[in-house]
């Protein structure tokens, strides 16, 4: 008997190897829970491309938005974990989800088994040219003189908690419009059917280089060289605490074997240091950061506390 399980567990072993070493032989499908064009689009299908180079096997990118990525993540959440259904996540799907939603259709902690992190980008606070204010500071001041009055456009996690946020540290109060897409939202606010739209430079730099529309601020903590004119919301309101950066990394289905989730790991770092890809992104403010599937697990739990603090000081109740 004891022959006969140890033989078992050697052969059980060998063919795990061998599936790991022979993965992948199809393509392999990543799921962006976004609209086509959005940052995560645009970043996902770099990387995936880059990865396909690495892997021998294309990767196939489709779209699959709605509900703050809620839809896309959760199929991937039910996917076989197999390899060949990865999720391009963000700080959407793998950390705020679990405080703005209720409930949700899997376990945020436990669904997903972490690939790698791909990078990061701040967000521009931007405004439709026929705003009256030229800075922030002029924002916030029309924005105390007519609560309620200024209105702007969210699609995404980060939009709708970077804006609350922002009202909520200047102490003026602001109507949220949501959209289903940050493209939307921007010919909206080109339009001006919204007044303010906070979201990632993919999305509002070109505008603002344009003129097209004006942008007011940067969220993060450090002015960006991608328009270093622009200052940070700390110095244009003269706050210490305000931060909000989006992120991207990539996730498989819970129980993907440890040998794929290695070799994942390693293409995503590959496509990470590609210099063609740092140069393409560099110019929106992107940052890379190559890292161990275990880094992504910590970074997820830090970021899903630190979302969830946001979320609580921004007073945004789950829905």
């Amino acid at each position: 008997m004891k022959c006969k399980s140890i033989l078992f567990l050697a052969v059980a072993s060998f063919s795990l190897a061998a599936f790991g070493q022979a993965y992948p032989n199809k393509p392999i499908k990543a799921i962006v829970p976004f609209a086509a064009g959005s940052a995560t689009d645009q970043i996902g299908r770099a990387f995936a491309a880059k990865m396909s180079e690495t892997l021998g096997q294309v990767i196939v990118v489709e779209n699959k938005a709605g509900v703050n990525g809620m839809l896309g993540a959760d199929a991937v959440a039910k996917a076989a974990p197999d390899g060949y259904t990865i999720l391009i996540g963000t700080n959407s799907t793998n950390a705020a989800l679990k405080s703005l939603m209720k409930k949700l259709p899997y376990d945020q902690d436990t669904a997903f088994a972490p690939l790698g992190y791909m990078g990061s980008v701040p967000l521009i606070v931007a405004v439709n040219n026929d705003v009256p204010a030229k800075t922030l500071r002029e924002l916030v001041t029309l924005g105390k003189t007519k609560p309620g009055h200024l209105t702007f456009a969210s699609a995404s996690t980060s939009q709708l908690v970077s804006s609350e946020m922002l009202a909520n540290m200047a102490g003026i109060e602001m109507t949220n419009v949501p959209y289903k897409s940050g493209p939307a939202a921007m010919t909206d606010l080109l339009g001006g059917q919204v007044m303010m739209f906070t979201a990632d430079f993919a999305v509002t730099l070109p505008q603002v280089k344009a003129g097209k529309i004006r942008g007011l601020a940067v969220t993060s903590t450090k002015r960006s060289p991608a328009i270093p004119e622009l200052p940070t919301v700390n110095e244009a309101l003269g706050l210490k605490d305000y931060e909000l950066i989006a992120y991207f990394a990539m996730f498989a289905p819970a129980g993907t074997p440890p040998e794929i989730v290695a070799k994942l790991n390693q293409a995503i770092n590959a496509a990470a240091q590609s210099k063609d890809l740092q140069e393409k992104f560099s110019p929106i403010g992107f940052v890379v950061e190559p890292g161990t599937p275990e880094a992504l697990a910590q970074r997820s739990r830090l970021e899903t506390a630190k979302w969830a603090k946001a979320i609580r000081d921004a007073k945004i109740e789950p829905q």
